[in-house]
């Protein structure tokens, strides 16, 4: 690696002002567990990294409000997000998806805030944040914003940060009786990126979906959702035929790539199983799950 500049605020707006956006190897670090692996790579050199460890422990915790609402500070550990009893109790899909993202070394030192900014469309993370309806504070030179999760990631590792702003927190809305399920797909170690990830989200009137958000990643640009897909199921029952229709419908409006992992065509059969597995055991389950 090339030397470079470590510089560490003792504060979020001593922290922005530090970041020039009108250089691109000056870059905030939170983590660092994708950051530094660039580096390694020699795919990015910066002059000077911001570091985030410093900014106040407001940012690295996690409250659940009166209302249900559930904040999570950017500077989180995954781990310490996979421990949590609040996220347990306000949203535990996210707890059983931690325990195969990465590995325990990785989760120990990357952040929610980090993983969200990097927009990696291989994360577990993000797809499960967007099923759960899930936005971000945002906050720049000009003020604070209030982001969904959706509209944050625009591309292959792309958001809609500007360069000198920086993710303060995650807001999961109450769950309520939402049924919310994630399913990784992988050939490798269960902790591998996975080939597809679905994550569904499902609000069930009597045995009908009153309300569907359905999410693909890894094998798409970014985590997507499927609204014609979500369509087909408001007012129905997760029945065979829906589900059939469903899945058709998830494969039509996703957009696969090819990459190491398959094929563009292997992800769409993916796609066509695992969207009816994860609609089946989102409507199955009892409760927020």
């Amino acid at each position: 690696m090339t030397p470079f500049d470590l510089v560490e605020p003792a504060s979020l707006k001593e922290a922005i002002a530090l970041i020039d956006p009108d250089d691109p190897d000056v870059r905030a670090i939170a983590g660092g567990t994708a950051l530094m692996l660039m580096m390694k790579a020699g795919v990015f050199r910066p002059t000077r990294l911001v570091s985030l460890r410093k900014i106040g422990d407001s940012f690295s915790r996690i409250a659940v409000s009166a209302s249900g609402e559930l904040t999570i500070g950017a500077m989180t550990p995954l781990s310490a997000i996979e421990h949590s009893a609040d996220v347990l109790r306000a949203a535990p899909v996210i707890v059983r998806t931690m325990t195969r993202l990465s590995n325990v070394r990785v989760r120990n030192v990357a952040t929610v805030g980090g993983a969200l900014a990097h927009a990696d469309p291989h994360m577990d993370l993000p797809p499960v944040l967007m099923a759960l309806g899930a936005s971000v504070t945002i906050v720049g030179p000009s003020g604070e914003r209030r982001l969904p999760v959706e509209d944050l990631l625009t591309g292959y590792y792309e958001t809609a940060l500007a360069k000198n702003e920086l993710i303060t927190h995650v807001h999961i809305p109450a769950q309520g009786a939402t049924r919310a399920v994630y399913f990784k797909v992988t050939s490798g170690s269960a902790d591998d990126w996975p080939a597809l990830g679905v994550a569904v989200a499902l609000e069930l009137a009597g045995s009908n979906v009153k309300s569907a958000r359905i999410v693909v990643s890894a094998a798409t640009v970014k985590a997507t959702r499927l609204p014609a897909a979500e369509k087909i199921l408001i007012g129905h029952a997760a029945d065979t035929a829906t589900l059939k229709s469903v899945a058709e419908a998830a494969v039509a409006e996703a957009e696969m790539l090819a990459d190491v992992r398959g094929s563009a065509s292997y992800k769409r059969e993916l796609l066509r199983v695992y969207a009816v597995r994860a609609v089946r055991a989102a409507a199955a389950s009892g409760g927020s799950h």
